[in-house]
Order: C-alpha cells, then structure tokens, then sequence
C-alpha cells in the first residue's frame, strides 16, 4: 500500500537552519523544496520601496506563500510528497495552515526549527559574509532581531489534537 503524500512544512526563527534542512530533506525525498524567501527574492526584490517597506512586504509574503503551497498542493494531488519554507513567525498564521490542510484532509509534518539566539545570529551573519546554498538575500542585525522578537516558538496549544504532526528540532 502506498503511502499518503505528506506535505513537509519547515518552520522556525530566522538562522535556525530551516533552508539547510528543507534542502537536505529535499535530496532524501527526491523533491524540490519551496522557499519563501528565494521566491520573494527572485519575484519582488527589484521592486523592493526605500519607505513603506511592511505594508509592501505583507502583501507580497501573502502571494508568495499562496502560489507556493499552490504548488505544494499540485504535488500532493500528483502523489509526491512536497516541502514548504514558508516563514510563518506567528503561532496564528501556522495554525491557519494546518486547519487548512485538515480541513483538506492533507497529510502533513510540521518539522520545527529553533536554537539558542546567539548561534541563529552567528550563522545569519556568516551566510552574509559567505552567500552559499542557502543564501537568498542580505539579512541586516535590525531585520535579524524584529524577526527574531517576532517569532513565537510552537506550543502546547498550537500541538494540541496534532502531536503526530510535528517534529521539534530544538
């Protein structure tokens, strides 16, 4: 009996290595991975404003993360399984996804990604400096810490009825 497709969601703060996983996870699975930020890069980046930068911003990650879990849902639907980046930050945005993917009846895995603050801004700062596999774009220390104050580790209650689905990397 074959397997369901699972749609493999990788989430975390900025640095605790969600691209370096998704990608490794990617040559196991034998699938592309979809990450958000080299699609905001690749389709928005040349139109990025000096002002006005988060309403700009929202706007374009909403698009994005549609026309990527699209994709994602395109694969599934063809009997492959999919992995999706999708820099969801707030617990509320995440739990949007996975009572979407319920309500679809989708079978996922939510693997978490997360490191002491210090190591994440080590590694931020070396991708910088090196731009290898896993850089996308210039990630300057005040993106770096908002980012970072904005994100809001996965709970109890964000698990709750979903234990099975999630992988904490911690």
């Amino acid at each position: 009996m074959k397997k369901m497709p699972t749609l493999q969601i990788i989430e975390g703060p900025v640095g605790a290595g969600k691209t370096t996983f998704a990608i490794k996870l990617g040559r196991e699975l034998g699938t592309q991975p979809l990450v958000f930020d080299n699609w905001m890069v690749n389709l928005f980046q040349a139109d990025r404003p000096e002002t006005d930068l988060w309403v700009w911003y929202a706007e374009r990650k909403a698009r994005c993360i549609f026309q990527i879990m699209e994709g994602a849902c395109g694969a599934l639907d063809h009997g492959n399984d999919a992995i999706v980046e999708l820099g969801l930050i707030k617990s509320e945005d995440r739990q949007k996804l996975y009572a979407a993917l319920d309500e679809e009846r989708r079978a996922y895995l939510v693997h978490v990604l997360d490191t002491a603050r210090e190591e994440r801004q080590r590694r931020f700062a070396k991708r910088n400096i090196q731009q290898g596999e896993t850089f996308a774009m210039h990630v300057s220390e005040d993106i770096f810490v908002l980012t970072s104050d904005m994100w809001e580790p996965v709970s109890d209650a964000e698990r709750e009825g979903r234990e099975r689905n999630f992988r904490l990397k911690i």
